[in-house]
């Protein structure tokens, strides 16, 4: 049994340090810029941005699940290297065909895109869990998970509208913020999903770690 909704987002919080001013949230904060930052430079070349969409959000994926399980100090902004380093080119391909399959099933009508959106939202926390899955298999993997959890996961994402309205009107500079935010509560909801459905063995922190 999954947790609730607010449950989700009230871990998501505390992983965050419970404060939008907290260090915790800031450097999740600076994650989220840098990645905005990074697509809204190569959104420029027209491509660029689709291109390495996997690779960024691999990356931003291995900080977050690191935050979520204890793996990763708040600061380890290393964290993101290292996720982006995991399988560049598998994350690069697994970013492509994420993106084709949503818009193909978007152009049949809006409502299917949504459903399949929904149902490959765990694709990239798998791909960085196990980096040896093809694309394709990462992909076949979060639909096997979400079946059942694509209607929590879509009202989890309704519930920060009001987030986001809030931090557009803050210049949009608050967006970040939100932004910190809905990653850590994405994040825990993967770890709730993934023991729900129990694909992987218990996950190790990479050698070495010091928390």
């Amino acid at each position: 049994m999954l947790s609730s909704n607010y449950e989700i987002r009230a871990k998501a919080r505390a992983t965050l340090g419970g404060g939008i001013f907290k260090n915790e949230w800031l450097y999740a904060m600076v994650i989220a810029l840098i990645v905005s930052a990074i697509n809204g430079v190569l959104a420029v070349t027209g491509i660029g941005a689709f291109i390495v969409s996997g690779i960024l959000t691999c990356a931003t994926a291995n900080y977050f699940i690191g935050r979520v399980r204890g793996f990763v100090p708040y600061d380890g902004l290393s964290a993101v290297v290292d996720g982006a380093k995991k399988d560049l080119v598998g994350a690069l391909i697994t970013g492509i065909l994420h993106t084709v399959f949503i818009a193909l099933w978007t152009c049949l009508f809006i409502i299917p895109g949504i459903v399949k959106s929904c149902s490959y939202a765990l694709t990239f926390y798998i791909k960085n869990d196990r980096p040896e899955l093809s694309a394709n298999d990462a992909i076949t993997e979060s639909r096997r998970m979400m079946d059942g959890f694509k209607m929590k996961y879509f009202l989890l994402q309704l519930s920060f509208i009001g987030w986001m309205i809030v931090g557009a009107l803050c210049l949009g500079v608050g967006t970040f913020w939100v932004q910190a935010y809905i990653e850590a509560a994405n994040a825990h909801f993967y770890e709730e999903v993934k023991a729900a459905k129990a694909p992987f063995t218990t996950v190790l922190p990479p050698e070495g770690t010091v928390i």
